[in-house]
């Protein structure tokens, strides 16, 4: 391996794996972050060998009103709308992108799809893509390709973890859009240190940042997920990058949902949706019609709930169970929706609306995997618990949406005339909607609207 400087006396240091924290000696818990076992060792020699190479172009000043416009028009889309649509309508010039999910969740595949129309969408133009991938080879790397029908000529195949290479090769290149799978296995010669460290992972985001911004090269790096959800490394990984994007998928389900916890250049409510076959991921245009498939009609404890997300309505089903506790305390279990928020609804339930099922077992579910934030769905789920505690089925056309308060009240939320429309364009007839809402709305979409003010009143109607 060439030398690329003077290297320095080494000697050991123990650095936190989650936050970065360095300690001069091993201990079980991180006094920074206070996270269990996340100490490992590493070798300090003062920064590392010094890099005696030129430093590059300085950048100068500008004038805001001279800076190119980086509007949507120049974007570059990516062949898939789910995609395009959560990172804001496509990848904007010099973008770093940090994408991030669990092990066999399919994050590359959707990347080895997504630059497979980057391709294509540059086709004219001779463009190129190039795919770095640090875990497999260029072989397994083409066999996935093949199998997700993703091969093009503008997509080259690089097997290398060493980021210096890397940047080598990507300079002789000089490719549209440049992917890293992962950033955990890429070293710099620079840091003694193993890939996957922290100091590893900082420094190669650092450089790959630099190269973006100083090219206009948009780059997407590939991140692993820890055991809590979170991407592994030091958090200011996330900081660094422009957009951080999250592929999740439950277990057993078909089905992934494509969301931005962070988007410098879009709105970070926006969701994507796909369909895992075996011949690769498949976009679901419409999620509302895919969620409702299987809905059981005339069943107690299923209700419709209009959801937004982002500018996207989506219409899900909220399935709820009471049964006698089974450990003479009321258990609550709920998938797809918030626990705490399903506790303080069932409050409401008892003291506001005379449904008390608080020593009762109580299961919610958000049918098809999705998981719903929202408050909008507040309505229906305590509509679902009701109807399943007082064994009476919810009409299979009527549709509920609407944010309960700690009174009973029922609060107005966004995009009313948005949930309504796509509720007609399903075959909805019935709408229990928040009387705020009712107020301002400009047509009826030709359903027969309820204007709701009270949870009791919601209960009567329905």
């Amino acid at each position: 391996m060439a030398k690329t400087g003077r290297t320095q006396r080494s000697k050991s240091i123990y650095r936190c794996q989650s936050c970065g924290h360095v300690e001069p000696r091993w201990l079980g818990k991180c006094p920074e972050c206070e996270e269990w076992g996340t100490l490992v060792e590493e070798l300090d020699i003062g920064g590392g060998k010094v890099d005696d190479r030129p430093p590059p172009d300085v950048a100068t000043p500008v004038s805001i009103a001279e800076v190119e416009d980086l509007e949507i028009t120049n974007r570059l889309n990516c062949g898939m709308e789910e995609v395009d649509r959560v990172l804001g309508g496509g990848l904007v010039p010099g973008a770093f992108v940090l994408l991030g999910g669990d092990p066999g969740v399919g994050k590359s595949t959707l990347l080895v799809q997504m630059l497979k129309g980057i391709t294509e969408e540059i086709a004219g133009e001779d463009g190129r893509v190039l795919y770095v991938s640090g875990e497999e080879s260029v072989g397994q790397t083409a066999l996935r390709a093949r199998r997700v029908d993703a091969v093009a000529p503008g997509l080259i195949l690089l097997a290398e973890t060493n980021l210096e290479r890397i940047l080598s090769h990507a300079a002789k290149l000089r490719p549209h859009v440049l992917a890293i799978d992962s950033i955990q296995t890429i070293f710099s010669e620079l840091l003694d240190s193993i890939p996957g460290a922290v100091g590893q992972v900082r420094e190669c985001a650092g450089r790959l940042m630099s190269y973006a911004k100083a090219s206009g090269v948009p780059t997407i790096l590939v991140g692993h997920v820890t055991k809590d959800g979170q991407i592994a490394g030091p958090k200011t990984l996330e900081h660094v990058v422009d957009a951080v994007v999250y592929f999740e998928g439950e277990g057993g389900s078909p089905y992934r949902i494509l969301r931005a916890h962070k988007n410098r250049f879009g709105s970070t409510q926006e969701m994507g949706v796909f369909e895992m076959r075996s011949s690769g991921l498949r976009e679901v245009r419409n999620p509302s019609e895919l969620f409702l498939a299987e809905r059981p009609v005339g069943a107690p404890g299923s209700v419709v709930v209009a959801s937004a997300e982002g500018s996207r309505p989506i219409l899900v089903e909220v399935q709820a169970l009471v049964a006698p506790p089974s450990a003479g305390v009321g258990r609550r279990t709920s998938a797809g929706v918030d626990s705490n928020r399903l506790a303080l609804l069932l409050a409401v339930l008892a003291q506001r609306a005379n449904c008390d099922v608080l020593t009762e077992d109580v299961f919610v579910n958000v049918a098809g995997g999705v998981r719903v934030a929202e408050p909008a769905i507040d309505l229906g789920i305590a509509c679902a618990v009701a109807s399943a505690a007082r064994s009476q089925a919810v009409d299979a056309r009527t549709l509920v949406f609407g944010e309960l308060g700690l009174a009973g009240e029922v609060r107005a939320v966004s995009f009313a005339d948005v949930r309504l429309a796509e509720a007609s364009k399903l075959g909805f007839t019935r709408c229990l909607l928040p009387a705020q809402n009712y107020e301002r709305l400009d047509q009826d979409h030709g359903l027969e609207l309820v204007a709701i003010d009270r949870l009791a009143t919601a209960l009567a109607k329905l």
